[in-house]
């Protein structure tokens, strides 16, 4: 990843390109093989997470996910978010894009909307204030949703952590995840010219081959000529 501008004057604007879905769906397994693939590209990316992605808001994520959140009541732990948002996509996100550099975050916007709005219930006009003052005008170029079977997610998820105790989200119910499924799909459906619904209960190589797939077809991804590949 060490492709410099071709001509003088500021590069082109990097691309935003996000991962969502329920808990064991794969995303970072995906996230790490499509940056492995935009390396061979010759098209310098960076790998990040919500909630974290940067120092403060990796702080916040520890609050979050250690559950302190939730006791505060939905609304707060929106605005938990909200501030880790903030400082990721101006300590982190915005540079990088300006730096033509693309972004590959696993969890953005989406998740507020499915966990804290759909499941939590935090009104639309709460959510649409914060993303105003969060992110502004940014919006990802392309989001993936990798669905999976909430059984299979959960087993995939546990496998994960092992011997450790599950965080915040984990820790919920059946009907909690059965519902977050729903909620995802309902994103990918109301805006299909942004999200791709992704089949995730298959190996991850065939997973990673829908996602290059769509994003040749979505962001005109050159992957046959290096040397010629662009956004």
């Amino acid at each position: 990843m060490t492709l410099e501008p071709a001509a003088a004057g500021p590069p082109a604007r990097g691309r935003f390109v996000t991962f969502e879905g329920g808990e064991g769906a794969g995303k970072s397994t995906q996230i790490r093989l499509l940056a492995d693939r935009l390396e061979a590209l010759e098209l310098r990316a960076i790998v990040t997470r919500e909630p974290g992605g940067s120092p403060g808001a990796e702080i916040i994520r520890h609050v979050v996910l250690s559950g302190m959140g939730k006791l505060l009541g939905p609304e707060a732990e929106t605005l938990l978010f909200a501030a880790a948002r903030d400082d990721h996509v101006h300590a982190v996100i915005e540079p990088a894009l300006a730096q033509g550099i693309w972004v590959l975050c696993d969890r953005f916007a989406d998740s507020t909307r499915a966990y804290q709005g759909s499941l939590g219930q935090v009104a639309p006009a709460v959510l649409n204030a914060m993303e105003r003052v969060t992110i502004g005008r940014l919006k990802p170029d392309l989001t993936f949703i990798l669905d999976i079977p909430v059984e299979i997610g959960m087993q995939r998820a546990a496998a994960r952590r092992g011997a450790g105790a599950p965080d915040r989200f984990e820790a919920e119910d059946i009907q909690f995840h059965q519902q977050l499924r729903e909620a995802f799909r309902q994103i990918a459906a109301t805006e299909p010219q942004r999200c791709v619904l992704i089949d995730a209960n298959a190996d991850a190589a065939t997973v990673a081959a829908q996602i290059r797939t769509a994003l040749r077809e979505r962001l005109l991804v050159n992957e046959t000529r290096p040397e010629t590949a662009s956004a």
